[in-house]
């Protein structure tokens, strides 16, 4: 048995991206950045950031790229996954969440189309995403 899940809460670094596959299907991509807290070897408490790179599929990413901007907390669930590809001639590797849940939390920002609070996968099936 296994399980591949993850969960973040953080901030939009950029607005999404939105492209789409050659069958059609929307694809989102934006990163979101958490803060980890440690004590540096003074004492001082310090924080970190984690940035965390998000691809979402189908309706869920048109309604991420329509309603959400850099600076926008968001909470994530989904998968992880490895992609690799050939560049250069040397094999480059990134692991992204792919997301199943995307709820937008905090106030929206000013220019929002509508007061969207959050949005579900549903039935998102497997797609095999070229970037």
């Amino acid at each position: 048995m296994s399980l591949n899940k993850v969960m973040v809460i953080g901030h939009l670094g950029q607005d999404p991206e939105i492209r789409y596959t050659p069958a059609g299907m929307p694809v989102v991509n934006f990163s979101v950045a958490t803060d980890e807290a440690y004590l540096d070897k003074d004492g001082k408490r310090q924080e970190r950031p984690e940035w965390h790179r998000v691809v979402v599929v189908g309706k869920l990413a048109v309604i991420c790229h329509e309603y959400l901007k850099r600076g926008r907390q968001v909470f994530v669930e989904g998968r992880l996954r490895t992609r690799e590809w050939e560049s250069n001639g040397t094999t480059a590797r990134r692991t992204e969440i792919v997301a199943s849940r995307v709820q937008f939390l905090g106030a929206p920002p000013a220019d929002a189309k509508a007061d969207e609070a959050s949005a579900d996968a549903g039935g998102i099936t497997e797609v095999d995403i070229p970037f």
